[in-house]
């Protein structure tokens, strides 16, 4: 499994973007398929999650209702919609996936076996 991850850049805050991740995405290869963040001096953080079989998608509560995770199995690509950008959404957002993981583990990057290169998402006040 190859991910590229792609369409970050400089928005202000209340704008949106739409991130892609592209590659080798196919079940049963891969069940899950998420985005993380990393912000300066952070932690990578988890964002988004969905199951590649069936849809199901699981949300951080901060970015609940502002961001939609979706999936295209023609294409073999993720995407992370964010609206209402805030300021603290700035961060290098990665894409993973992994064919194991069970549902307890979506929050844990070590977790994953499969990573994007991450695409810096800039929020301005």
């Amino acid at each position: 499994v190859q991910l590229q991850a792609s369409g970050g850049g400089l928005v202000q805050a209340g704008g949106s973007l739409r991130l892609s991740c592209t590659g080798v995405i196919t079940a049963p290869v891969v069940r899950y398929m998420s985005w993380f963040r990393q912000a300066p001096g952070k932690e990578r953080e988890f964002v988004a999650a969905i199951r590649w079989s069936g849809g199901h998608t699981y949300y951080l509560e901060s970015v609940k209702g502002r961001s939609t995770i979706s999936r295209d199995n023609v294409k073999n690509s993720v995407y992370l919609q964010m609206n209402s950008l805030k300021p603290e959404d700035t961060a290098v957002y990665y894409c993973a996936g992994d064919g194991s993981i069970i549902q307890s583990s979506l929050r844990r990057p070590d977790a994953y076996d499969y990573w994007g290169q991450g695409t810096l998402v800039t929020v301005s006040s």
